[in-house]
């Protein structure tokens, strides 16, 4: 599991009611397992989905349901309840809590308690996709953002419903990680590591004007470079033309070619990782025209004659003294995945492939999620689809794993 330790912290966990209310369980184990202390404040509803006694049984706590009791405003109030924690998680956060929050409501003791907390909030939303994307929900989510509540994204996939899309509840292991950046940000596993990271296209001229590119947003890779850097790296990021802002405490240096990116590479070296997440042009233009190509009345279409460019990925992870000690590709495939980024493994000879289907039908290229594999010499994880900061955040954290 996770590298950072929460021993010595204390969670107030607000259970509200839906499917997912199963999975608070499994958080629960997960925090105590961290050493991290967990009391739980379990809504009407949500005692439809799961059993104080359960809650009770995990978190070896009292587990507190009612406002209005006379023995748990006596040996702590609710306002004690809301400030005794050093965080206050949501888990699942449904679609009414969420509102009640925004609101500034307080008619039970979880609303109560959010209401009167001093301490930071990080909620999880889980609900029914057509109430996630609801704009009375996004409403929502945009004030409770602004306010500073922190937010771990749901997921996209299958329902108890029936339905598929965004709403489904982040899985433990996620919530956890959300909570350890917020509980144990001076706890970090990538201290005294430097990381080097390429992001987002390239940009080959054809002329002055012109130029062969994707559709590459950088969306993916500046946020591994802010994840590396939230565990203590010091980052350098190698970005292409992209319009996602420069993350913060990374060295960022901007480039346009593929040409550029290489020598940006190269010159970072020494680096103990490197992620080529960079969706760099196979091939530029030979000889790029030094004015604009006109269009002639007439004229057959200019012939480009094409040239590979450098192998980025191939070039820093070949073998010798200033190879990082962990490579990372990224295999962007609409055919064969797997088969792909296996071959890729190993004719590049990376240490792990980061492997994703970027069929226009998924989405993903330049959208704000992602569905990953990792493969390696050891076979292939595959994750869920994420949010593209939670799949930085998990790789992130494989990465510290490895490096030790």
């Amino acid at each position: 599991m996770a590298a950072v330790s929460l021993s010595g912290k204390r969670v107030l966990l607000v259970v509200s009611g839906g499917i997912a209310a199963y999975k608070a369980l499994e958080l629960i184990r997960l925090l105590r397992r961290q050493g991290c202390g967990v009391t739980c404040v379990l809504t009407d509803n949500g005692g439809q989905f799961v059993t104080p006694l359960s809650l009770q049984a995990l978190s070896e706590s009292k587990v507190y349901t009612d406002l209005f009791s006379l023995t748990d405003e006596s040996e702590m109030g609710h306002i004690q309840l809301s400030r005794a924690a050093d965080l206050l998680v949501v888990a699942p956060a449904t679609a009414n809590i969420l509102a009640k929050m925004a609101g500034g409501m307080a008619d039970d003791l979880a609303s109560t308690v959010l209401l009167a907390t001093d301490k930071p909030v990080l909620v999880a939303p889980a609900m029914n996709v057509r109430m996630w994307l609801h704009p009375a929900t996004q409403a929502n989510m945009a004030t409770l953002k602004q306010r500073g509540v922190q937010v771990v994204e749901p997921n996209e996939g299958a329902m108890a419903c029936n339905e598929f899309g965004p709403g489904r509840l982040a899985e433990p292991p996620e919530i956890v990680a959300a909570i350890e950046a917020l509980l144990a940000p001076g706890a970090k596993p990538l201290a005294g590591r430097h990381a080097l990271v390429t992001s987002g296209p390239t940009h080959e001229p054809i002329d002055p004007v012109r130029y062969i590119a994707n559709r590459s947003s950088g969306k993916q890779g500046h946020a591994i470079a802010a994840a590396l850097a939230e565990l203590g790296a010091r980052v350098t990021l190698v970005a292409g033309p992209v319009s996602v802002p420069d993350p913060r405490g990374v060295t960022v240096r901007h480039v346009e070619t593929a040409a550029e990116m290489l020598d940006a590479c190269q010159s970072a070296l020494p680096v103990d990782v490197a992620v080529f997440a960079a969706a760099v042009a196979d091939w530029r233009v030979e000889q790029a025209a030094t004015g604009k190509i006109k269009k002639q009345p007439g004229a057959a279409p200019p012939s480009l004659a094409l040239t590979p460019n450098p192998d980025i990925l191939a070039t820093i992870a070949a073998a010798g003294p200033r190879r990082p000690r962990l490579v990372v590709g990224f295999a962007a495939e609409t055919d064969d995945l797997m088969a792909n980024a296996q071959g890729k493994l190993k004719r590049k000879n990376a240490d792990w492939i980061v492997a994703n289907d970027v069929s226009p039908e998924t989405g993903i290229m330049g959208g704000a999620e992602n569905a990953v594999h990792i493969v390696s010499a050891a076979g292939i994880e595959t994750w869920p689809r994420l949010a593209k900061d939670d799949v930085a955040r998990r790789l992130a954290k494989r990465i510290a794993d490895a490096l030790g």
